[in-house]
This record gives structure tokens, sequence and C-alpha cells, in this order.
């Protein structure tokens, strides 16, 4: 066998840096964060496009000043969101204020006052019959300057004299800002012009096209923490476990991401942790109660003798979770460690809030989910979606690996992977301090 020359271990890790960067930032400038990258990006274009498109389904646009990788959805209930400077997430009207903002400025002049785009954004909404919160007000202001401000992360808009938050800080505040409008135009990925509605435009953004099962399945594994059985269809499953080795062999190539293969799903495991928006452990109050959440929901549903039916067991990717079991153990966990742990006051007096946070990230990392139909059952599939197993293959049985009916959480499988160790340590004013930590079983 001929090992790879120099040459082609160097040309092989830029490709992978670049795919990884693009992966993980699908908007990048030439003169942005990522501009000492933005060089590699532009050098291996044509194969970054073409690995891209034939992986994933995804198309790569590369021109002087940007690069844009038009990422596809999911489907409902898997965007990746976006997220305020305080890290709150954005809310319906912080989501209609960009989308008209770019609306303004795809046609907008280079430069123009703040104050003539915040005119503009307003009858951008009456036009569209859009009710936005009150501009006038602070929080309506709040909530337009986080959709600017998104705005000027993306280059979209340069705050050539003053800046856009002076909206919300000045009653008269002015500034200057310049307009990149071929960045604007490149913003939005999903099929716009043939979609109905919002509902419509998610559904069309998840159609696979002309990959199928494979592209879905890939995009899956890539933009999602864990892959469950009982998330794909029958056609889906089937290529999964037939293609499964190779497939992760090429993601260790291509993106430097290594497989875990599990009888309830597959996940891609970044050792480097960069290709992630999503942490745990991780530091802060709700990833603490989450991670000590995780572990005592783990020991008190893991089932008894889980395994798969080609060796005669059970599968099982999810258990119900019992009504009023998450706030019994928040109440128990705020009691025994939020206070030595200096857990945030507003937490500690909110368990409806801590609630809400600690099930909110659980679900992101796709170690719970509220329990309703699944893709496996038909629900979320684009039209004419096509998912005709070959005749004579079988596949897994996952129609009673996890609770699909009524409502409440589930509490899934790659739970499992996370248990805790809790150590507490005396520090040198004598008092108790908690250490969260993680230990993966054996």
């Amino acid at each position: 066998m001929t090992l790879p020359s120099a040459h082609d271990v160097a040309l092989a890790t830029e490709r992978r840096t670049a795919a990884r960067l693009l992966l993980a930032h699908p908007l990048i400038t030439s003169d942005g964060p990522h501009a000492d990258l933005f060089p590699l990006v532009r050098r291996h274009a044509d194969w970054l496009g073409g690995r891209f498109q034939q992986v994933l389904g995804y198309r790569l646009l590369v021109d002087s000043s940007y690069a844009r990788l038009f990422k596809a959805g999911l489907g409902a209930r898997t965007g990746h969101r976006l997220v305020r400077s305080t890290g709150t997430p954005f809310t319906p009207h912080t989501y209609a204020c960009l989308a008209l903002a770019l609306s303004v400025l795809v046609t907008a002049p280079e430069q123009l006052l703040l104050s003539q785009l915040v005119a503009d954004i307003r009858a951008a909404a009456a036009d569209a019959d859009v009710e936005l919160e009150e501009t006038g007000r602070a929080a309506g202001k709040r909530t337009l300057v986080a959709a600017l401000r998104q705005l000027v992360e993306w280059g979209v808009l340069i705050e050539t004299h003053g800046h856009v938050g002076v909206i919300a800080q000045e009653a008269d505040g002015e500034a200057l800002i310049t307009v990149d409008r071929e960045l604007a135009r490149v913003v939005v990925a999903g099929p716009l012009a043939q979609s109905r509605n919002g509902g419509d435009l998610v559904r069309r953004a998840a159609d696979p096209g002309f990959g199928g099962p494979r592209t879905y399945v890939r995009r899956m594994l890539v933009e999602t923490p864990v892959v469950h059985l009982d998330e794909l269809t029958d056609t889906e499953r089937d290529w999964l476990r037939t293609r499964q080795r190779r497939e992760a062999q090429a993601f260790l190539e291509l993106l430097g991401l290594e497989t875990e293969i599990r009888a309830e799903g597959v996940a891609l495991v970044d050792p480097e942790e960069e290709l992630t928006d999503l942490h745990l452990p991780g530091t802060g109050t709700v990833a603490q109660a989450a991670l000590l959440l995780v572990e005592r929901l783990v020991e008190r549903l893991r089932p008894p003798e889980p395994g798969h039916p080609a060796t005669g067991g059970v599968l099982v990717v999810g258990v119900a979770v019992p009504d009023g079991a998450v706030d019994e153990l928040l109440a128990e966990l705020v009691a025994e460690y939020g206070r030595r742990s200096n857990w945030q006051r507003g937490y500690l007096e909110d368990l409806n809030a801590l609630r809400e946070a600690v099930l909110d990230l659980l679900s992101r990392m796709r170690l719970i989910a509220p329990a309703g139909p699944l893709r496996s059952e038909g629900a979320g599939l684009p039209e004419e979606y096509a998912d005709e197993l070959p005749e004579g293959r079988q596949v897994t049985d996952v129609r009673a690996a996890r609770p699909s009916d009524g409502e409440g959480w589930v509490l899934l499988a790659s739970a499992a992977r996370y248990a805790t160790r809790v150590t507490v340590r005396t520090n040198s004013a004598r008092h108790d301090s908690t250490d969260v930590q993680q230990e993966l079983p054996l």
C-alpha cells in the first residue's frame, strides 16, 4: 500500500479545515471574524462545492469577498436558533424584524441613515400586514436592535458612523449605515418563491431533493447531536444500516468527525468540540442542573433489559417521563446543590423558569423529546418523498421503541450516556462548593 505524500496530507488537512469552517459558519466574509481562513475556502472552492453538493446536497457560493454555504432544513423543531448577545433566543418578533429588514436591504441604497432604515422596516411591515412590537417602545426597540445587530455580525450592515444600538439608547439617536446588498441577497437559503407560508417553507427546505433518503440521513447526522432509529423512515434506516461503516470513514476524512454506532442510533462526534453550539457538560446553572437531572432520570427510568430485535431483545429508544417527575427532581436538586453551587438566584426563586431552560437544553441535545408523531410514522415528510424499501429487504422494527402518543416528555436512549459524579469541596472561605462532572458509563 502506497502511503500518502506530505503534499497529499497537507491538501487533505486544508480541505478539511475549510469544510469544517463552512459547516460551523455558513456565511463568512473576507474581512470578518474568519478572514484568516477565507483564502483557504477560495483556494479549494471547486472541490468544496462538489463535495458539499454530493454528500449533503448543499450549494456553495464563493465570491471574491464572501462564501455562502446554503444549508437545508431538517423539518419542524430542528433548526439552529439565533440568540441575542445576552444568550436569549430570538422571539418570533425578532425574526420578523430580521426578515423585514432583509426585504428592505436588498434594494436599499449603499448608505442610509438608521432612522430611514427603521422607517422602511415599518413600511414593509405595514405592506405585508405584519404586526410588530411597537418600535417606539423600549421592548420593541430592543427587539429591532437585536435583529440589526445580527445583520451587523453577518456583515450585511456596516456601522460607518455610530451604531445600531443607539435606537434603544437615545430618543433621537442617529447613525450612518453602509449596506452590502449582495450579502443581504444570499442570507436566506430557503425556497421563498415557492412557499405558501412559514410551515410550507419549513417542509420545502427539508426536502432532500434528488438525494432522497441518503441525503436526508447525512444531513441529520451532521446537523444534530444524535440520530435515533425511530427518527428515520424505513428506507432511511435501511440505507443507514447498510452504509454506516463506509459513511463513518467518509465523514472522518471530510470533516474529522468520529462515528459512534449503537443499537438505538448513530452519532457523529467532534473530538475538537468545535462543530457544535451546544455543550453538555457545561458551565452555568442550566447546564449543571440539566446534567444532574439527566442522571437522576436515567437512574429512575432506565429499562431493565434493553436490547435489539436481531438478538432477541427489545429495542428501547425512549421511555415516558412520569408527570411531575421533572419538577420533583429539580426541586430536590435546587435544595441539595443550588445554593452551595451558587446557581443563579432567578432560577432558584423560579422553578418554572429553571424547568423550561433545562428542558430546552436537553431537548436540543436530543436527550429528551416531547411525545408526538415520529418520522418513522410518516410525520413531517415532504410531499412526494420517496420512501419505498427494495423488495425483500427488512429493517429494524421501531414501532414500539418509544411512546409517541399523548403529551409529556420522553427520555431518549442517548441520555444513558450521561452519568454524573458530584464532588463537594471546601474552599478557603470554608464554604462548601459543588462541582458537577461527567462520568461516561463503561
